[in-house]
């Protein structure tokens, strides 16, 4: 790109120059800008225009190029504002050139130098309980990983705009799973590329030699991605991931014909004394080994023939999880989470996943492939819209008080949220939030075992108000008109349902305007739980948004049925989460009623309780 030189030969470029506050704005003969100012205060300001051009906005400090961004800067109306971090360069000369933004662009009226940025955090859809980006944009997970009392939660940031662009890592911690603290971005786009998802882990024994003192070393895996392609690196943090060095030698991996190369997920496997690598290469997993993190032999693939292929896989997972049968122990299995896009059981994104058995080198799959079983169906841990991307963290303990520490918790977590409209749902200064940390386990059904899961019990301690109304038979229809005094949109159902002869289980829940979401068991023929939001409020912002999604379900005498609702989203539990499905919905105003409704028969809720969280 040709640099804006500002000298004594400014007349040659046919330069205009205006001054705003201490900002010079100066433009050449084609139309492109540059910003000169000497930093003074923390912030500069960027006006955003949500559905705006993509600028690509270069930053200098002194003559040194420091990085670039992609940027929706305003040229016709102002959306919202995002601040450009100067913190670092205090009192140095600042140069950013914008190709593509000529004089006329509303932002250069507008922006400006701050210490201070505000912005509404409590916007008519911002979630009560369920994590988001403070603003910008946010997609996958990252990096989870407990260490000192604290789980790490990283993901896919846009810090400059609430759609997708600029792959950074944004980073929260917790100490509870229910409230989160926003520490600074963790790791940002670098000459090798944008920072893409990946994964992190406690070295414990100092296998990639980069601890310094008594803090253990965490290390980050993540996939650089340019436009030359993807591939893997490595960062590390001696002081609880507060702060992060890039591995002087990245790349650690790189893949010789794969476009798609991406997603490192890294753990420590004990028989074989190494760390493994999977990784999401175009539809198979592969699999690598290295005694230190920084040195890789590939081992195995997995995945042809195997499962669902109509889209790209992607942010894979390799895990062991405990057999229950009821109360009894009956060993290990191991399984592997594949998320695809698209390809989804109810279109767009969604989570496949596969049980079966990992030596240190090859996951065999306990299933027959697609071609030898019955019907070929793959296995899903969500059948909503709104669940992608789910991987779950590394050295997760047992809940204060429980167990005798034998084994560890499988935690994980999801992008809540689907890529046929993630970029457009009608949320303001953030888009995107994360489901309920959810506890990963396996359950027998029939002959076969699934992966259930659950909201952890730690969201139990969110409870504020308890209403419970009990013995409700339902024949045709009944209603309660009020769930909660000032129901502002965040609170939680469980429900036990007794069966005596309906065909159709249902309930609505709605609004005084007459928008409504249509949840119900249905018995005959195929059997299926099913959630319909084609009616729930704001719909219009995509035509994949309309949706009914569904469940296989057993038809048995009794089911329970737990609802968390957030605002802007409803995530569905039957059982003890053998069956789960995330949706989200945007009503006008909170759904503070419940119908219930019978088809072909009655039921009863024994018990309906309702908790404002």
């Amino acid at each position: 790109m040709k640099k804006l030189i500002i000298s004594c030969i400014i007349s040659i470029f046919l330069m205009s120059c205006n001054v705003k506050q201490d900002i010079r704005i100066l433009t050449n003969e084609n139309g492109n800008t540059s910003l000169q100012f000497k930093t003074s205060q923390r912030y500069l300001l960027l006006p955003v225009e949500d559905t705006g051009d993509e600028l690509k906005t270069e930053l200098f400090v002194g003559n040194q190029f420091v990085g670039s961004y992609i940027i929706r800067l305003a040229k016709n109306k102002i959306d919202y504002w995002v601040p450009l971090d100067l913190s670092e360069w205090q009192g140095k000369n600042v140069r950013i050139d914008i190709p593509g933004l000529n004089e006329s662009a509303v932002c250069l009226k507008e922006i400006k130098l701050s210490n201070k940025f505000d912005f509404d955090s409590n916007e008519k859809y911002r979630p009560a309980y369920h994590f988001t980006p403070p603003y910008g944009w946010m997609n996958d997970p990252n990096g989870m990983v407990y260490y000192a009392g604290e789980y790490h939660l990283f993901y896919q940031y846009n810090p400059y705009g609430t759609r997708w662009q600029n792959m950074s890592w944004g980073h929260a911690i917790s100490t509870d799973l229910v409230h989160w603290e926003h520490l600074p971005v963790a790791l940002s786009p670098d000459s090798l590329g944008a920072i893409f998802s990946g994964s992190c882990v406690v070295d414990e024994n100092n296998t990639a030699r980069f601890q310094t003192g008594n803090e253990k070393t965490l290390l980050a895996f993540f996939t650089h991605s340019e436009r030359k392609g993807q591939f893997q690196s490595l960062a590390y943090s001696n002081d609880k991931g507060r702060t992060w060095t890039k591995y002087e030698n990245n790349p650690i991996l790189q893949h010789t014909t794969a476009k798609d190369f991406r997603d490192p997920k890294v753990f420590w496997h004990e028989p074989s004394g190494k760390w493994m690598m999977v990784l999401a290469v175009g539809q198979v997993i592969e699999i690598y080994s290295s005694p230190n993190a920084k040195e890789w032999t590939y081992e195995s693939n997995f995945g042809e023939g195997y499962g669902a292929h109509e889209g790209v896989w992607e942010c894979p997972d390799l895990f062991e999880l405990k057999m229950e049968n009821g109360k009894l122990k009956m060993g290990k299995k191991w399984v592997l989470i594949v998320n695809i896009n698209p390809g989804g059981p109810m279109g767009g994104s969604a989570t496949q996943y596969f049980i079966g058995d990992f030596d240190g080198k090859t996951f065999k799959c306990e299933a027959p492939s697609p071609v030898e079983r019955t019907g070929g169906e793959a296995l899903w841990l969500d059948f909503g819209k709104d669940h992608y991307a789910m991987v779950s963290w590394a050295n997760t303990p047992l809940p204060c008080g429980e167990g005798s520490g034998e084994g560890l918790r499988r935690l994980a977590i999801a992008w809540m949220s689907n890529w046929e409209y993630a970029n457009d749902v009608p949320t303001h200064y953030f888009r995107s939030a994360m489901t309920v940390p959810r506890e990963l386990n396996l359950i027998k059904k029939g002959n076969e075992y699934i992966v259930s899961n659950y909201p952890v019990k730690e969201i139990e301690n969110l409870r504020k108000e308890t209403n419970t109304i009990e013995n409700i038979f339902v024949e045709n229809d009944y209603s309660i008109d009020k769930l909660l005094d000032n129901n502002q949109g965040a609170y939680e159902l469980v429900m036990d349902i007794e069966n005596q002869s309906a065909e159709i289980i249902g309930f609505k829940l709605f609004n005084d305007l007459g928008e409504f979401v249509d949840l119900f068991i249905s018995l005959p023929e195929k059997k299926c739980y099913v959630m319909d939001r084609k009616s729930s409020g704001k719909i219009d912002f995509s035509d994949h948004f309309a949706t009914v999604t569904s469940a296989p379900i057993e038809a048995k005498k009794a089911y329970r049925l737990r609802l968390l609702i957030d605002k802007a989203s409803i995530e569905c539990f039957e059982g003890d989460g053998e069956i789960s499905m995330t949706n989200l919905v945007f009503p006008s105003e909170p759904y503070n009623r419940i119908g219930f409704y019978a088809k072909g028969g009655g039921f009863t809720v024994k018990k309906l309780a309702i908790y404002r969280l």
